[in-house]
């Protein structure tokens, strides 16, 4: 090992390692995606899809990138690098380690909105947001949006120049129980609603008349989204781990603290919708809709609106944080080990990036709102490149390099180094055969929904 190798930022243990992925996978695709994805595609059903997937699919995916992350000590590009020097290699780890770097630009943006919001609330402007315009006003302010996509992006910088243990461990480590208690305060607000009941057995009960190949593509692509799979992430925090980490034990406790976080968001926001609509799913709609136009008027129809309002948005506002945090740490980590820059160097770059990128993203809600990238903003367009194209062929790359050149042999030692390693037979044939065919199905689903074949 050498001096550069001996000098890596490290966790000081399996619980920082465990809440940090946890922040990572924990963020706005838990908190707003999820609930309107559960709702539109069968409530209980689609729960149900998602809890076998995330058991199967993710627990392989999860642990891979982590074990291949352990095994080199390096982020994306090095542990692909590792194993040859072909251009196809360092292709692979490279889709893998720019993701984050496009992701973090525009959800900082987002994550800015959610800082607005909960500013808003905490002024007790409950009735002001709860208004129709107030949201599409807000996206017309060019320089509105900017200030605050800055304070968010700020935040996130000042975590990462802190390094691995002093920064996103330690943030990580006070922000996820906290989060944790938030969403239980506010999930257990939104069940007492009257009518909410009605949303938690729609939540809750699968009812077999809701499935369909949509529901199942559906709950893949949340799943993919949800555990911070083919970011980066995984490769880069799996590296910072020492060799007596269980990865099995940690994949378990991900999966377990993710799906919670899921499901405590379905509880905050289903029935909270179903109470205020009288039981019209239709009212769950997606994206911006969902979380900064429906749930204001939620919070203004209760009595209790603005310190709902404020409980919410700060626990979207630590979820934010967390997974914005491990994305720039991500990219960070990559610049440091491919260009043998310092972690100043690399957050100084990042930040230059998160600020241009971020930038284009807002006024492509205002300013050039005539900039149209396959009849999508700017924003929608960088979240459909990531998400639905780079991320599954980043994940296939992973597959294809156990399988085809490292061998999954390689994988199971590595991670019996730690674990017991139970469920290494479905491992075996989901990293073989059915991980590649998922990724495939969840990416030609992307496109062909883009291109107007399919409706998701």
């Amino acid at each position: 090992m050498d001096k550069k190798q001996k000098q890596r930022g490290s966790f000081s243990g399996g619980l920082g390692y465990i809440l940090a992925v946890a922040g990572s996978a924990v963020g706005l695709g838990n908190i707003w995606r999820f609930p309107y994805l559960a709702a539109k595609y069968g409530g209980g059903m689609f729960l149900l899809v998602y809890l076998v997937l995330v058991a199967t699919f993710g627990y392989t995916l999860i642990v891979s990138e982590t074990a291949l992350g352990r095994m080199t000590g390096k982020s994306p590009v090095g542990a692909f690098s590792s194993f040859g020097k072909g251009k196809l290699l360092r292709a692979g780890g490279w889709v893998n380690a720019i993701v984050p770097m496009l992701i973090v630009p525009y959800y900082s943006v987002i994550g800015g909105w959610v800082a607005k919001y909960l500013f808003e609330y905490l002024r007790g402007s409950t009735q002001a947001l709860a208004e129709d315009a107030y949201f599409t006003t807000f996206l017309s302010s060019p320089a509105s949006m900017e200030i605050w996509f800055l304070v968010f992006a700020a935040a996130t910088v000042l975590v990462i120049t802190g390094g691995v243990k002093d920064g996103v461990e330690r943030v990580s480590k006070m922000m996820m129980p906290v989060l944790v208690v938030l969403a239980v305060i506010v999930a257990a607000y939104s069940v007492t609603r009257p009518g909410a009941m009605a949303g938690v057995k729609y939540f809750f009960i699968p009812n077999f008349e809701n499935f369909s190949l949509m529901t199942v593509v559906a709950a893949m692509g949340q799943m993919f989204y949800s555990l911070s799979i083919a970011m980066g992430v995984l490769y880069t925090y799996g590296s910072y781990i020492k060799k007596d980490v269980d990865i099995e034990k940690s994949t378990t406790q991900i999966e377990i603290f993710d799906t919670a976080i899921a499901v405590l968001a379905g509880l905050m926001i289903i029935p909270a919708v179903f109470a205020f609509s009288g039981g019209d799913p239709a009212k769950l709609n997606a994206g911006p809709s969902l979380m900064f136009i429906t749930l204001p008027k939620v919070f203004a129809s209760m009595g209790l609106g603005t310190p709902a309002g404020v409980l919410f948005f700060l626990l979207v506002l630590f979820a934010a944080l967390t997974s914005s945090i491990s994305l720039m740490e991500t990219s960070v980590s990559t610049l440091e080990d491919q260009f043998g820059w310092s972690r100043r160097r690399g957050c100084a770059v990042m930040t230059a990036e998160i600020v241009v990128l971020g930038s284009l993203s807002v006024l492509g809600f205002n300013l050039l709102d005539f900039v149209k990238l396959f009849g999508m903003s700017v924003l929608d367009f960088f979240d459909f490149l990531t998400n639905s194209v780079m991320m599954p062929i980043g994940a296939l790359a992973t597959c294809l390099l156990i399988v085809r050149v490292i061998g999954v042999k390689a994988i199971e030692q590595e991670v019996e180094i730690s674990s017991k390693f139970s469920r290494k037979k479905l491992y075996g044939v989901f990293v073989r055969y059915l991980a590649p065919a998922c990724v495939v199905i969840i990416f030609l689903s992307a496109i062909a929904n883009v291109l107007g074949l399919i409706s998701m």
